[in-house]
């Protein structure tokens, strides 16, 4: 069921997104060369006490994973794509970092995710995590009223092409609101005009996660979490959490 939120219910989860927005940014401030994955996580953590708010990554386990997520948000360093568990490994100079974060505030959630590097940068990162910018903008300019989930689609999967990325095939946005995951599923590969139509009040989670070698398929880690590039190749990771409005897609995962 796709629940269509209250204007009320939008500014709710502006202030949700404004927390997932602080939590990241802290964890981005802490990443240097040297600094543990398990750090990154501690200061997010310390952003959503402080605010009062709930983590629903903490806990989470769904039906692919065999345990329930350990920290409050995913970090994934080069080859990991996509829900890293942040432990001791210590960040090195060139690393490419994506950190994926929520925050539960009142009853409403936010969820949003960021690329970035530390140290000296490869050239080659900055181009993937620009592309997976540019990716991200398309969809949201796509998200408007009259609109419908496959021009989302299709507008991000127009840049992944363009740029010669891959992106895993059964991960992408989703519905958010009440709950971190709900309808409607947003894949990453679509047809315009296909799927549902986008109306005011409407949440969604846009998130492509671009794989530099090109290739759409993955796997998972022995810890059934974390998704790596079959390749070796770098992937980066950046999402919003948006709604649908009158007025055109407004961003709630901003600082």
């Amino acid at each position: 069921m796709v629940e269509i939120k209250t204007d009320t219910a939008l500014e709710t989860m502006r202030e949700a997104g404004r927390v997932v927005a602080q939590a990241l940014a802290a964890a981005r401030q802490s990443a240097a060369v040297g600094v543990r994955l398990r750090e990154l996580d501690e200061a997010a953590r310390t952003v959503l006490t402080k605010a009062g708010a709930r983590s629903p990554f903490l806990g989470y386990q769904p039906s692919f994973a065999p345990t329930p997520f350990p920290a409050v948000i995913c970090a994934s360093v080069n080859d990991a794509v996509s829900h890293g568990i942040p432990d001791d490994y210590r960040l090195r100079d060139g690393d490419l970092v994506s950190v994926d974060c929520g925050a539960e505030l009142d009853g409403w959630t936010g969820d949003a995710a960021i690329s970035f590097t530390v140290g000296t940068p490869r050239p080659a990162d900055l181009e993937l995590i620009a592309a997976t910018q540019q990716a991200l903008d398309a969809g949201i300019a796509a998200a408007t009223v009259g609109h419908r989930i496959g021009d989302i689609s299709h507008a991000i999967n127009t840049v992944a092409r363009t740029a010669a990325c891959g992106m895993p095939t059964d991960f992408g946005g989703h519905g958010i609101g009440r709950q971190m995951h709900e309808d409607p599923h947003v894949p990453n590969h679509g047809r315009p005009g296909r799927g549902f139509p986008l109306r005011h009040g409407l949440t969604l989670a846009l998130e492509p996660m671009l794989m530099a070698g090109g290739r759409n398929e993955y796997r998972t880690d022995p810890d059934g979490w974390t998704l790596r590039t079959v390749d070796g190749s770098r992937a980066a990771h950046i999402e919003h959490t948006i709604a649908i409005t009158q007025d055109g897609p407004r961003i709630l995962t901003l600082l």
